[in-house]
């Protein structure tokens, strides 16, 4: 009889390695070099930035994975898996109706003034729904930011719970989604942010984040085309079907009025590539600089009254934005309706309506 050869004691399975383990090994493959680093899967992607969120990663190993990721730039997957860690993390509210959600810088804007709060209120006085989010004052840029600009206005939207904002996007069609009041997880990584002294892919991310869950149209500002390109495919494996993209200033959703917008649709059929030209409907002018909150509030108050050096922009923007949410039909009626909320006092009386809720 032929013995047998003694069978092997079963193995305990493989334990999975440890966060802190799992990031360095994500690390490794942004980090190796031009020639040898190699892309995270979508997957992968989410858990790096769940490591980073719950602090199992260490701050040294945020750092270096952010200057890495930055140098050698995102990839439309990692940036799909990150928003999924977001969309699941963060906050969500929910509106009736097809909403208009601005994907605007966190960092905040220092040369050119903002004209998305102004456009905002249009959109909302119209009955759109319309959802913002931003942060405190943020590196690299400091600039100043959306809760700032809304607080000079009147509206007292900082320290409110996220079913407060849900009520105000109900009842008054305007939601801020604010980082310190609501997604306290991200703002662990703003010191290392600050350490690195540079913009990370986070950046990015903010860009097409959105907290509103249902029907919308994402709108994201974008500076370089690369950028563009990387967020067209990246919203795409998220499954934003109904995405704007737009050159705009400081790399926000404001379209210039001293040249030519350029702005896409991606869709089946293409990039759905458009040219806006201020200048074909009386709108070109000199793009307002950005000096000071003093300056800015009552320029902004008589702006949504169709008078002074902001009206001309603020034109253009809400104006576009209607016809861009399929409120109107063209463009040109799209400005003509900007025009009408802003000369009959609808819009002015709406920032009173929201300025009452925030009572």
């Amino acid at each position: 009889m032929v013995a047998q050869a003694p069978t092997a004691p079963p193995q305990p399975p493989a334990a999975t390695p440890c966060g802190r383990d799992r990031f360095r090994t994500y690390l490794g493959k942004v980090g190796s070099g031009e020639h040898t680093s190699s892309g995270l899967s979508r997957e992968e992607a989410a858990d790096a930035l769940t490591l980073m969120l719950s602090g199992e990663a260490s701050p040294a190993q945020i750092g270096a994975f952010l200057i890495a990721h930055r140098i050698r730039r995102p990839e439309p997957q990692e940036l799909t898996g990150m928003l999924d860690v977001y969309r699941g993390q963060g906050p969500q509210l929910r509106s009736g109706s097809r909403a208009v959600c601005f994907g605007i810088p966190f960092d905040g804007r220092s040369r050119t003034a903002p004209i998305y709060p102004l456009t905002a209120l249009v959109l909302a006085s119209a009955g759109i729904p319309v959802v913002l989010q931003g942060g405190r004052r943020m590196p690299v840029k400091y600039g100043v930011t959306a809760m700032e600009l809304f607080t000079s206005l009147g509206l007292g939207l900082a320290g409110r719970s996220l079913a407060w904002v849900q009520s105000c996007l109900d009842h008054c069609h305007l939601a801020l989604v604010h980082q310190p009041d609501h997604f306290a997880a991200a703002e662990v990584l703003i010191p290392i942010r600050e350490d690195i002294g540079k913009r990370p892919p986070l950046a990015s991310l903010e860009l097409l984040w959105t907290p509103h869950h249902g029907e919308h149209l994402l709108v994201s500002g974008f500076v370089h085309p690369p950028t563009e390109t990387r967020a067209w495919h990246a919203l795409a494996l998220a499954g934003e079907t109904n995405v704007l993209t737009v050159k705009g200033l400081e790399g926000s959703t404001d379209l210039p009025i001293s040249r030519a917008c350029v702005t896409g649709r991606p869709g089946p059929g293409g990039d759905g590539r458009l040219i806006l030209h201020p200048r074909d409907h009386g709108c070109y002018g000199e793009d307002p600089r950005w000096s000071n909150l003093d300056t800015w509030t009552p320029q902004a108050l008589a702006a949504l009254g169709g008078q002074g050096p902001l009206a001309t922009a603020l034109i253009w923007n809400a104006g576009t934005y209607l016809w861009q949410a399929e409120h109107s039909e063209s463009h040109e009626a799209g400005l003509q309706a900007c025009r009408q909320l802003l000369e009959s006092g609808t819009s002015l009386r709406h920032l009173q309506r929201l300025a009452q809720h925030c009572v």
